[in-house]
């Protein structure tokens, strides 16, 4: 099984990414192969809704979200962490999301399914409010993006209270929780 971890956090070593690391070494412990990929490392730029019939891939725009579309291709279950801002998601996975437009065109309106193959999907998020209802917004985001790319979204771990860079760490919990989705995303039947 091929795990896919894509961290939407504009910082390394931060919540985020600590939280996908200890999910990734979960699915690892059931043998799955696994990669994180890093949205503020990579260069793209935002969708241009050009709904233009591209038949090698969903994209017209020759960028860094190919990488993307490959890997999400390709993966049997994919776990997006993000922090939430505003009750949303990060700019950088927000533009990632917006960037999957071309798929839902290519799906809904063309009848060109890219992504074919049902996969697993989960999402991690963070803040540091302890408000609760601010994950809402970005849960729906990402639902969406699942049901574009033909995922179910299976498991989510939302960790409120979290500010600090690394605070997640003093949260034995929170490590643990992300741990066990990281064996649970391997295990669920498709």
């Amino acid at each position: 099984m091929f795990v896919l971890a894509i961290n939407g956090s504009p910082r390394i070593g931060g919540n985020t990414d600590l939280l996908l690391e200890e999910t990734l070494r979960g699915a690892r412990s059931r043998g799955a192969r696994t990669e994180k990929i890093v949205l503020n490392s990579l260069s793209y730029s935002p969708c241009q809704e050009c709904e233009r019939d591209n038949y090698d891939s969903p994209c017209i725009v020759q960028d860094d979200m190919h990488l993307i579309y490959a890997r999400v291709r390709d993966a049997d279950a994919i776990v997006l962490g993000s922090p939430t801002f505003f009750g949303s998601l990060s700019a950088q996975t927000k533009m990632m999301v917006d960037r999957f437009q071309c798929a839902w065109f290519s799906k809904n309106k063309r009848g060109r399914d890219f992504f074919s193959r049902e996969k697993n999907c989960a999402f991690i998020a963070v803040q540091a409010s302890q408000k609760q209802e601010y994950f809402a917004g970005a849960r729906t985001v990402v639902r969406n993006l699942c049901a574009t790319i033909n995922g179910v979204y299976r498991d989510e771990l939302f960790c409120p209270g979290l500010d600090e860079k690394g605070s997640s760490l003093k949260h034995p919990e929170f490590m643990q929780r992300a741990f066990d989705l990281g064996e649970r995303i391997t295990t669920v039947n498709s």
